[in-house]
């Protein structure tokens, strides 16, 4: 019994080494005595473990190549049938139908005029590459093709793999079928090029005729917003990004107490983000206010937290104001004029700190940056005031409701003139007591 699993670890360590069956007779056997107490089979695998060992190694590093050209011929196939997708394209567009001499599609005379579908197709065409650019693609792929194939010849020579050698011949074939099936495109488009000329001119005539209308367009709309009021505009940031906001050109002074107003109008979910946030060195959120996911909106003063009891996320415009002093962190919040709720404790004794920068739209991670598209603002913002002083219930509810002449902030006022607009969120024309009428 002994004799036999010896000869089983005899033969295991034989095919190890990379032998055969036909090989035995060819191989030379060295006898080494062992203690009468050790396994033969044990002693047999110690005296060759270092050999087998390396060897085995061997065969699982050259397992491993044969699986990462496998995986390699897999992406050689989805690019071939990527190049064989592009040149049915090609020759799509080579095979189309001739223009007549009145520059029209078909027999002579078969459009009198040219139709809002037609127009509408043309600028689909637009959408499409030309076969110029089409072969240049499958030029620079087929260029990919061969760097490709030149490292797997480095690769071949220094690992000397027949399996490495198949795949490159595999490739090396394929590569010149997807070349001569090019060249065949290129000499039809070629040919084909005086029945190109027409159309190429035609969508030119409507590339121009675009960029003309765009020009007018932004004309018009550069026009009414230089002729807006100084304070009848709104701020629409329409998108959840990290890079629309809009900056207060001054800074705060140092206040001991305040009042912001602004009038809100957002229906993102979850939570419109950050109307606005102010921040000075050593402390991004020296005064924030922010509704972030589905937490109620928060003002945050020296990273002190209060919760705001507002309830503005419908898609309508409402006038918001905080007042809040120093003195034991008094705070107070009114929605539409109306006092909704205060309370006290919030960063007490602590004076806004001055030389900061104040932005609509971002919070702040870092002084003047530091965005996250997360916490962005997504709604409409006007008439954004700072007072250095608490408002009184009658003042707040004036702004609200129109009642009287707006009085501005003295410490920030809105005005066109105090606002420095980035990522194009868009201006438009807003007046206040109509929102309410």
């Amino acid at each position: 019994m002994a004799t036999e699993m010896c000869w089983r670890c005899l033969f295991f360590v034989f095919f190890l080494l990379g032998g055969s069956a036909q090989d035995i007779g060819q191989t030379r056997f060295i006898c080494t005595s062992i203690p009468a107490d050790m396994d033969m089979c044990s002693a047999a695998a110690q005296s060759g473990s270092g050999s087998a060992e390396e060897l085995k190694n061997s065969v699982l590093q050259l397992r491993e190549t044969v699986l990462q050209q496998k995986e390699t011929i897999m992406n050689q196939k989805e690019t071939i049938r990527e190049l064989t997708a592009k040149i049915s394209r090609c020759e799509s567009q080579s095979m189309a139908e001739p223009f007549n001499g009145e520059g029209k599609v078909g027999q002579p005379g078969s459009r009198k005029k040219e139709t809002a579908g037609a127009s509408k197709n043309t600028m689909g065409d637009l959408s499409r590459a030309p076969p110029a650019d089409t072969l240049n693609q499958l030029g620079q792929t087929l260029q990919t093709l061969k760097t490709r194939l030149e490292n797997l010849e480095q690769f071949s020579r220094s690992n000397s793999s027949s399996q490495i050698s198949n795949l490159k011949d595999i490739l090396q074939n394929k590569i010149d079928d997807l070349e001569k099936q090019v060249l065949s495109r290129v000499n039809n488009i070629e040919e084909n090029k005086p029945n190109l000329k027409n159309e190429t001119e035609q969508r030119g005539k409507i590339e121009s005729t675009l960029t003309t209308l765009h020009h007018r367009i932004s004309d018009l709309e550069k026009g009414q917003r230089n002729n807006l009021p100084g304070d009848k505009f709104q701020l629409n940031f329409s998108l959840r990004t990290n890079y629309m906001y809009a900056k207060v050109k001054k800074s705060l002074p140092e206040m001991y107490t305040f009042t912001v107003c602004m009038w809100l109008k957002s229906s993102a979910t979850p939570g419109m983000g950050t109307p606005f946030s102010y921040a000075v060195p050593g402390q991004p959120n020296e005064l924030v206010l922010i509704e972030w996911g589905s937490n109620p909106m928060e003002i945050l003063i020296n990273d002190k937290v209060a919760k705001l009891p507002f309830v503005i996320s419908d898609g309508k415009w409402h006038h918001i104001c905080v007042t809040w002093t120093t003195r034991d962190g008094v705070w107070e919040a009114y929605q539409d004029g109306l006092l909704r709720g205060n309370g006290e404790n919030l960063a007490p004794y602590h004076p806004i700190k001055p030389h900061g920068v104040l932005i609509l739209g971002q919070e702040q991670d870092t002084l003047g940056g530091g965005f996250d598209a997360t916490q962005a603002f997504v709604g409409e913002l006007a008439h954004f005031n700072i007072w250095d002083k608490v408002l009184t219930p009658g003042e707040v509810y004036n702004l609200a409701t129109c009642s009287t002449k707006a009085i501005a902030g003295n410490v920030i006022s809105w005005s066109e003139s105090n606002i420095e607009i980035f990522g194009s969120p868009t201006k438009w024309e807003f007046e206040a007591c109509r929102q309410i009428n």
